[in-house]
């Protein structure tokens, strides 16, 4: 939530907020933005899946882990 206003009345301080957005609603939101540079982050934002970038993390850790485990093992064979 965006604070818009802050005002204060004797000791009491009254605050107004903007309705929440996320940072993608107020970049298409934003005048400062060009409406080329809008048009590709709605291209972007229609062609993710949620799932599939999950999956896809997914498989990037366990391929870390194993490059990690590998390591490790071979720490502990020059060790030897």
């Amino acid at each position: 939530m965006k604070l818009l206003e802050k005002t204060r009345i004797g000791s009491k301080v009254y605050k107004k907020y903007d309705t929440p957005k996320t940072p993608r609603q107020r970049i298409l939101d934003s005048s400062h933005v060009l409406d080329k540079d809008k048009e590709k982050l709605r291209k972007i934002y229609a062609s993710l899946n949620p799932a599939e970038l999950g999956r896809k993390i997914t498989r990037l850790r366990q391929k870390l882990f194993q490059i990690e485990k590998k390591k490790d093992s071979s720490k502990q064979q020059n060790a030897a």
